[in-house]
């Protein structure tokens, strides 16, 4: 029987999974690896070992999971946005991969944001301007590394492109990952010159621009022999994962949204206009020409949950987060909406939209005498949710959202879900396909196949299979709480700034 392969490289972990050709999932394997935090705002990665965990996930799926039942007959692939690698000549990196998570850049974002140009790049490229940016990353490194070393860059590519370099030796960019990085113009689909410009960097510097479903990429003979993977494979360039979530959820069209909840988290919806939006507080990225994917995203979502219980949860030699999760969760089911009137901001990581802070910092509101680690772990989750239902509320004032697809590890555990129902005030939707991105990804590689007439006649194949109902009572006492967390997080933007300033 024949298959298609998706490989999703994630912020911790790559998984590759394998979908028969009515997109059920028929196995995954996965591999996780560090991110290094040298300094307060550094969030970086090692690539090769990246690259090992992606060959590491890839050689147990086909070995493992697939034996000789099923042949796979392409490979597609998604990953996180907004990475930065400077390669030389040879494909070698310079250095460790910069992520999303990153917020060095916080000065240059703020000077170019406040200019003239700033909101011209927005318009042109889609992406606010803030750290995460590939664009605000590689001025970064323009004005705070030797020139000598700025000018030895041969190219500055995403994890992504390197791992598909790796496997193919082709330097390529597909035009959903491209828009994301600041430096695409999301209308005429090519590099936009006045943002190299301003990095000081030319065309040549970055990968060839290809359209999602591009396949004329080749696996090297090397891993065709290792993973026993036939000539005619087609190896299909994809997307990003933001992108292939929304389609994996069933989301191409307008009246719905989704939102994923995973180590970050976004508020989505689908369009075919770009979403206007004179604060910059949106980004919008190409799912495929004249489709747009526009929203916020999140630093802060499951990620911050995990530093809650690696820092406050139960420890040992067998320390398993998974099961750590769900013990915590069910410390929180006990305590009543409102977490007893103690209120969470969980910007650990800075944060993006709505507030576009990279200065933004984490704190727990409201303590009193009464308050027992169950009353921190449910203001924990109800504080990363609010955080989302902040992007929502905004989002809901350009585009009307009928029904919520949820997706992501977190979002779809069941407190999660719940609270987002009742926080939103509307039903969710979960899909038999948690992980959207992969299932995204598979519907690109079908519809490529000829599978499905195009991806809107794909995504109508999603089916939810679960839903959670809002309880009007918690609706309303979460809207009290919204309401304090939004003035909140606006208020304390100087003591972020000063606090920011003490820890440097």
């Amino acid at each position: 029987m024949e298959c298609v392969i998706t490989i999703d490289i994630g912020t911790t972990k790559v998984k590759a999974s394998a979908f028969d050709f009515s997109n059920n999932l028929i196995g995954a394997r996965q591999g996780s690896y560090p991110t290094f935090h040298p300094q307060p705002d550094y969030s970086e990665q090692d690539p090769e070992q990246i690259f090992l965990t992606v060959l590491y996930a890839l050689k147990g799926l086909i070995n493992d999971e697939l034996s000789k039942k099923y042949r796979p007959v392409a490979v597609v692939f998604s990953a996180s946005m907004h990475s930065v690698l400077p390669i030389d000549k040879h494909g070698v990196p310079l250095r460790n991969a910069v992520i999303w998570a990153d917020n060095r850049g916080r000065d240059e974002a703020t000077t170019l944001k406040n200019s003239e140009l700033g909101a011209k790049l927005y318009e042109q490229t889609g992406t606010p301007i803030h750290p995460m940016s590939p664009l605000v990353k590689i001025r970064w490194f323009g004005t705070n590394t030797p020139a000598a070393w700025f000018e030895k860059v041969y190219k500055f590519i995403s994890i992504k492109e390197y791992i598909v370099y790796q496997l193919t030796g082709q330097l390529v960019v597909d035009h959903s990952l491209a828009s994301s990085t600041g430096l695409f113009n999301i209308h005429h689909l090519a590099w936009e010159a006045s943002a190299l410009d301003y990095i000081g960097i030319k065309t040549q510097q970055l990968s060839e621009p290809v359209a999602i479903d591009f396949d004329e990429l080749k696996l090297k003979k090397e891993y065709l022999r290792l993973f026993r993977l036939p000539n005619t494979l087609k190896v299909i360039a994809g997307a990003s994962d933001g992108c292939l979530a929304t389609l994996g959820a069933g989301v191409v069209t307008e009246g719905d949204a989704t939102i994923t909840i995973g180590s970050s988290g976004a508020v989505r919806v689908a369009a075919k206009q770009v979403l206007v939006d004179e604060k910059q507080r949106f980004f919008n990225y190409i799912l495929t020409e004249g489709t747009y994917i526009s929203g916020g995203p999140t630093n802060n979502g499951g990620v911050v949950f995990e530093w809650f219980v690696q820092q406050f949860g139960t420890s040992g030699l067998h320390f398993d987060m998974d099961y750590a999760v769900q013990q915590l969760l069910m410390e929180a089911e006990r305590v009543p909406a409102g977490a007893g009137g103690l209120l969470f901001l969980p910007y650990l990581l800075g944060e993006r939209a709505p507030l576009w802070n990279a200065n933004a910092r984490g704190a727990y509101m409201g303590v009193n005498i009464t308050h027992e680690r169950r009353h921190f772990i449910r203001a924990t989750v109800e504080g990363i949710v609010y955080e989302v239902y902040s992007i929502g509320k905004l989002l809901q004032q350009y585009r009307s959202i009928e029904n919520l697809y949820i997706n992501g590890a977190y979002a779809t555990l069941p407190l999660f879900a719940q609270i987002l129902s009742d926080v939103f005030g509307k039903t969710v939707y979960i899909n038999d396909k948690h992980d959207s991105a992969s299932a995204g990804a598979a519907l690109l590689a079908l519809t490529k196949l000829g599978k499905y007439e195009d991806l809107v006649a794909a995504a109508q194949t999603i089916k939810s299979v679960e839903t959670y109902s809002a309880n009007d009572k918690n609706h309303h006492r979460y809207g009290q709480f919204s309401e304090i967390f939004d003035r909140l997080s606006h208020k304390l933007a100087d003591d972020f700034d000063a606090l920011v300033a003490l820890q440097g």
